[in-house]
This record gives structure tokens, sequence and C-alpha cells, in this order.
């Protein structure tokens, strides 16, 4: 055992700067947010409740099954019948909201909106169907939100992908 550690422990420094801490603290604003009279700022691209995207009114979700192919949890399921897509599931009690969907999908159809407050006591209302899902998307993506969320967030998109300039090209086209 050094000294400095011997004076240390005899004078008991640890716990003196401990409660000298404590007692500035003691005296000053609490920084707790009281929740259901305040909300917290959620930050940008913030992974909350899912929704389907729809475009004019329509549902883009064609129904490919890449979003539950990826999943690492396989909390989606898909069902199609005759083109169209019958069933839409996510079971949100196993998503891990690693947003591995949203990047999957090539028509961008499935977003992960900024709600975070949906608990329940009954396990059917965390069962995400194909309508809970579009009515999501009315409901947290309104007007040109939707839009501006892809583009903030989501990247590759198409218009990322082309020919640089200066690349040489066969048949001199463009």
């Amino acid at each position: 055992m050094t000294f400095k550690h011997f004076i240390k422990t005899i004078t008991f420094i640890e716990i003196l700067k401990g409660m000298a801490l404590t007692l500035r603290r003691m005296f000053s604003k609490a920084v707790t947010i009281q929740y259901p009279d305040e909300r917290r700022k959620i930050a940008p691209g913030f992974r909350g409740q899912h929704a389907l995207s729809k475009r004019g009114g329509k549902a883009k979700c064609v129904g490919c099954g890449l979003c539950a192919t990826i999943c690492p949890s396989q909390c989606i399921s898909i069902t199609r019948e005759k083109g169209q897509v019958t069933k839409y599931q996510i079971e949100l009690l196993r998503c891990i909201y690693c947003g591995f969907c949203v990047e999957a999908c090539p028509y961008g159809a499935i977003s992960l909106t900024e709600n975070y407050e949906y608990s329940s006591y009954n396990k059917q209302d965390l069962m995400m169907t194909k309508e809970k899902l579009l009515s999501n998307w009315d409901k947290y993506m309104p007007g040109t939100k939707g839009e501006e969320y892809y583009k903030k967030f989501w990247r590759p998109m198409s218009e990322d992908f082309g020919t640089p300039p200066g690349q040489a090209m066969y048949g001199g086209k463009r």
C-alpha cells in the first residue's frame, strides 16, 4: 500500500467528494420530465411505430416479401393472393426496431414513424394489421412529411444511382 493510498483511506476523501457532489445537486433544479404533462423532444429519424406508406390514397406495398425476409426477429408476415396483398402483419412485441425492413423495401412501402406512445395491456392491440398500418400513415405521416422522412433518413434512393460525370460509356451516349 502506498502512502498516498493510505492517506486517502484514513481521511475518507472519496466519501467527502461524494457528499460534496450530493450537497451541490440537492439545491439545484431537478432534471426529471413530468411525463403526462411534458413530452420529451424526439430526435430526428426516431424509429417508432410502423406504418405502411401510401401514394395517391393506395398502399405502395406490392407484397414482394423482402421486408419479411430481412427481418432478424421474423416479426413480419405477408400473404399475397391474385396479385394483391391480403395480409400484412407486424408483431410489435417481437420487433427490435432495427429499420432493416425500411431499408430492404424497394418501393418505400414501410416506414417507422415518430410515435412512441402505444403501450397496451392487450396483446392483440400490438399486432399491427394492414388496416392499422395504413391508418398509421394517415395519422403520423400526413402531407409531405412521409416523403421528407424518406429523403432525409433512408439512403440509397433511386436518384443516387446513375452514371458519374466523366464516366466513359459504351457508344458515347448517356
